[in-house]
């Protein structure tokens, strides 16, 4: 009892029960943890009841204390008190102020290491767990580096994003190249008659008529027709030009089932070629008939048009902007009004008015633009000599994809740096958390180092303003209803 210490007669062990208390920042409540706290509770009573017989034994009351400065000692707790004291915090109305008789040691307030916060209580913004705070920059000089480096991500990430966001744009228009494709048409047959003397359990006689294609090369001599070419991976697939694909055979030989139909809607996987295997010994012819897949679409000009143009199949934005390089290089366009054009006689033709505003050409035009035609093969399906028979081909010229949209396209899906990033970021802010952490104990430690008997008493009255908070008993002040004035006064 003739300790010093605030805490009087209090055990080491209770000392240290109540920091933790305050230190460990967990103040779910359970039923052993309400428990605790009681416990926690009676415990401050304890030692400010002793803490103020330690005063009147100096020769000061309560009231004089607080109106000296110590009651207002830490009136809010260091920066690691709980979430849920954050309303209960005030601002310091006054510098703290030792007792009469105590020994000025340290002239630095402790407040200012135990980082106590305002009361004005404004929403303080979440800053991102990867930002160092100026608190950490003060005692740690090295961090600058780090910001630095934070600085010089995020202009990488901005410019990062502006390129993905042009190559998202180019990818939309994609520039095409023109190539020629070379559609290769033959079949191969098995069995037959012909070529083979007839056997009692011999299979029967088939054909298989196929339909191959592939991109030539600039410079390079196309290899021998009638096999299976290899294709360069760069190119799109030999099905992926056509939007339907369709064979008839001859009807009297195969009346079910004598109309092959293959669309790209129904089976959108693209396909090296196409292939029809039936059972047969007679030659016939068959019909091919190949719809082309244009993207952007294209359309077929009307005769009045392609004079006019001299382009018989094109896309309807080239279309128009044909025109209006038309106009622009004979002078047609109204002097008076710019929005509008002059029909020569061979526009008439097309649009049949003097007069056209621009902005109508598109509307007009419709009629004069239809599907382009489809591509009509005949192959005859021979079943004796060479095999594989035939020896036809035919060049149909396409728009092909750049190869670099491919590289760019793959370049915008692949993630794996990605999760590389994140894992880094995520260890950097797991360091970062542990940094302010331990700058959070250096701020404790360090505040009671330098006035160990006054950071006590802010921890005190801090802790147990939490803990009224947190027990929901805030707006009780079981100190005052110790004494006898509070209830001799006028309800």
């Amino acid at each position: 009892g003739a300790s010093s210490s605030p805490f009087g007669n209090a055990s080491p062990a209770q000392t240290q029960a109540q920091l933790s208390a305050g230190f460990q920042n967990q103040y779910q409540l359970s039923q052993a943890q309400a428990l605790a706290h009681a416990q926690a509770q009676a415990q401050a009573q304890l030692a400010h009841a002793q803490f103020q017989a330690h005063l009147q034994a100096q020769g000061l009351s309560l009231n004089q204390a607080q109106n000296a400065g110590i009651g207002n000692l830490g009136t809010s707790s260091p920066s690691m008190s709980t979430p849920g004291s954050a309303s209960a915090k005030r601002i310091l109305q006054r510098p703290p102020m030792r007792p009469p008789g105590v020994p000025v040691t340290n002239t630095m307030s402790p407040l200012r290491i135990m980082d106590l916060t305002t009361a004005a209580r404004k929403k303080k913004q979440k800053l991102p767990e990867k930002q160092l705070q100026d608190r950490v920059a003060a005692i740690l000089p090295e961090s600058a580096l780090y910001t630095q480096l934070l600085e010089f991500e995020a202009r990488v990430d901005a410019a990062l994003t502006r390129k993905k966001v042009d190559i998202q744009e180019a990818l939309k228009n994609p520039p095409c190249v023109q190539k020629t494709l070379r559609i290769y048409v033959f079949n191969t047959f098995a069995n037959q008659m012909q070529t083979i003397p007839k056997k009692p359990n011999a299979e029967p006689p088939t054909w298989t008529l196929k339909i191959i294609g592939r991109i030539l090369e600039d410079g390079v001599d196309p290899d021998q027709p009638a096999f299976v070419q290899k294709t360069n991976p760069l190119y799109p697939k030999f099905s992926s030009f056509f939007k339907r694909v369709t064979i008839s055979l001859d009807q009297r030989l195969y009346p079910e089932n004598h109309i092959i139909i293959w669309e790209q809607a129904r089976s959108p996987a693209p396909h090296e070629g196409f292939e029809v295997k039936r059972k047969g010994d007679k030659e016939f012819t068959v019909n091919i008939r190949l719809e082309m897949n244009y993207a952007p679409e294209k359309f077929k000009l009307s005769s009045a048009l392609v004079e006019v143009l001299g382009i018989e199949v094109d896309t309807r934005p080239r279309i128009i902007a044909a025109i209006w390089h038309y106009v622009k290089a004979r002078k047609l366009q109204n002097p008076n009004d710019p929005s509008c054009f002059n029909c020569d006689a061979q526009l008439m033709k097309v649009f049949g008015e003097e007069k056209v505003k621009f902005t109508m050409v598109s509307q007009k035009i419709s009629q004069h633009l239809s599907s382009p035609p489809p591509i009509h093969l005949e192959h005859k399906i021979k079943l004796s000599g060479n095999n594989p028979a035939g020896s036809a081909c035919y060049d149909v010229l396409v728009d092909v994809p750049l190869p670099i949209q491919r590289d760019l396209s793959a370049l915008l899906a692949n993630a794996e740096k990605g999760k590389e990033i994140e894992q880094c970021d995520e260890a950097i802010c797991a360091a970062i958390r542990k940094i302010h952490e331990h700058r959070r104990r250096r701020a404790f430690f360090l505040g009671f180092s330098q006035s160990p008997v006054e950071f006590i008493n802010a921890l005190i009255e801090s802790q147990s303003r939490d803990l009224k908070l947190a027990s929901g008993e805030a707006s009780r002040s079981s100190e005052r209803e110790r004494r006898s004035d509070f209830f001799n006064q006028p309800w």
